[in-house]
């Protein structure tokens, strides 16, 4: 059998420093699948946390619109894999197929979603408190409020969700929607 090998995607670089090779395994048999991911090392991890500092000021910086056009994105290639895909996440997790349909649907609707509140500036949570110059003992001044990411944030799956809490599901939703990179496992 030829085992494929699949890199790390750091800072939009291919990188397999590390000679661990993580086999994934039929559920069923117990069998290696024909693909092999390099477990990052050491360095390579840094260089992940790094990269993700490194863009975490241009990213927040992204306008709304264009935060939820990715949203959007993201939810269109998962929608877009196509049977292999279903059979690759069944074969190494052993739940049906319509368990996994069902599952890249609500994966790609939280990520919609995420974009549409993104889009409305909902998750700015926005708050003015006026000035007001007036008030004894002490004027009050003008306090203004809104929330933002709090830099990279570092996601970890779940293997009872396979894709709703993985690497697409609503953690990196969330942190992706408010303007922190993500790091994946």
């Amino acid at each position: 059998m030829s085992i494929e090998h699949r890199l790390n995607h750091i800072a939009g670089q291919l990188s397999g420093h590390g000679d661990v090779l993580l086999h994934s395994l039929d559920a069923h048999t117990g069998e290696a699948l024909p693909y092999a991911f390099h477990q990052a090392t050491g360095d390579e991890v840094e260089a992940a946390a790094q990269a993700a500092e490194a863009a975490y000021p241009s990213y927040r910086s992204t306008r709304p619109d264009q935060r939820a056009a990715f949203l959007d994105a993201i939810a269109s290639e998962l929608d877009a894999l196509g049977d292999d895909f279903i059979q690759d996440v069944m074969r190494e997790t052993a739940l049906p197929e319509a368990r996994i349909r069902g599952e890249r649907s609500r994966t790609s609707n939280q990520l919609r979603l995420f974009a549409e509140v993104v889009r409305r500036g909902d998750f700015y949570a926005a708050r003015i408190d006026r000035a007001l110059p007036q008030r004894t003992p002490l004027p009050r001044p003008d306090l203004r409020q809104y929330r933002i990411g709090v830099g990279p944030v570092a996601v970890f799956g779940a293997s009872n969700f396979p894709l709703a809490f993985s690497t697409a599901g609503g953690d990196t939703a969330s942190a992706l929607a408010a303007g922190c990179p993500v790091v994946l496992p």
